[in-house]
């Protein structure tokens, strides 16, 4: 009974890591949504801009052209991908690395499904260009979920290398 207790308990402070990346999310999307009209653009620096850009598909705009139903289909992937990482969290909440990587995971899916339930797609605003080569708009939470895939992966090397 006790290490259920401690393992719940480690779940917390991840749970405040999500809470944060939804925060700063839904802040700058908010703050794009008041100050920009669809396509507007910034230059901030010779490389990058700042974009007000609608995506109702997935990552680099993957069934952005789709009839409207690709929403509920990511809104459900989000959710389900929700209760899994909730689920990792509490079994493994003590390992830290992994922690980090499931945490801010947690949080960028969270706030895309928060977008998509309220708007009927993600905000993305971030636009990294070199010369006349432009990377998919993202946003917070695309930043997020990016930077724990990371983790994941150094994670799972990591792991490896103790192992053998």
């Amino acid at each position: 009974m006790a290490a259920n207790r401690s393992s719940g308990s480690s779940l917390f402070p991840w749970l405040g890591i999500a809470l944060i990346v939804i925060v700063a999310d839904q802040f700058t999307k908010t703050l794009i949504l008041g100050d920009f009209r669809l396509y507007d653009s910034r230059v901030v620096t010779p490389f990058l801009n700042v974009v007000r850009a609608h995506n109702t598909g997935a990552a680099f705009s993957f069934l952005d052209g789709a009839s409207g139903w690709q929403r509920w289909l990511f809104v459900g992937l989000g959710l389900v991908a929700t209760g899994f990482i909730v689920w990792m969290l509490k079994r493994h909440g003590e390992q830290r690395l992994f922690g980090w990587a499931l945490a801010l995971i947690l949080g960028g899916a969270l706030g895309n499904v928060i977008d998509r339930l309220l708007h009927g797609y993600v905000v993305d605003f971030i636009q990294v260009h070199y010369r006349d080569w432009f990377f998919p708009s993202f946003n917070v939470a695309d930043s997020a979920i990016s930077i724990g895939a990371v983790l994941l992966i150094l994670d799972e090397l990591l792991r490896v290398k103790r192992s053998g």
